[in-house]
């Protein structure tokens, strides 16, 4: 059964800006200011993940293939974290990780590889092309809690 919820939390702080007090309001823009570029040719999986990380806090731009990612690595878009699946028509997930840890202005950003085959074998190949971390594709919560820590771990 469908229900609807309202973030009470949000509209305080839109009337009321100190409701929370400044440092949880900070916290709150702090998390929603980290950028996702979403790299996947299925629009079943771009339409999947976008509403789960927008909620989850994250400003996210999608893209469904590499090249339209490199497009914009060219143009000068920076984003915190880059999610890519790995089979994909045309540039795979493993050779476009490669090109970005290549010489590009991603270099140092962090990678999140989806895949539908996580193996052991799969996850040494993914790190071996530059993979940060590697999820299931159907595993969203173990996605959020791999992009918290890689964004974590980035900060630090």
């Amino acid at each position: 059964k469908a229900t609807d919820l309202i973030d009470a939390g949000f509209f305080l702080t839109q009337a009321y800006g100190d409701w929370f007090g400044s440092s949880a309001r900070e916290a709150y823009e702090e998390e929603k200011a980290h950028r996702v570029l979403l790299v996947d040719d299925s629009p079943f999986f771009r339409n999947l993940l976008t509403p789960l990380l927008t909620v989850a806090g994250y400003q996210v731009t999608t893209v469904q293939s590499a090249d339209e990612a490199l497009n914009l690595c060219e143009a000068g878009e920076d984003f915190d974290v880059i999610v890519s699946d790995i089979e994909m028509p045309g540039m795979s997930g493993f050779e476009f990780a490669e090109v970005i840890r290549g010489d590009t202005r991603w270099h140092a950003t962090p990678l999140v590889a989806l895949s539908s085959c996580a193996s052991p074998r799969d996850l040494e190949r993914g790190r071996q092309a530059g993979f940060t971390d590697y999820v299931a594709k159907f595993d969203r919560d173990a996605l959020l809690v791999s992009l918290s820590q890689t964004l974590s771990e980035g900060a630090a």
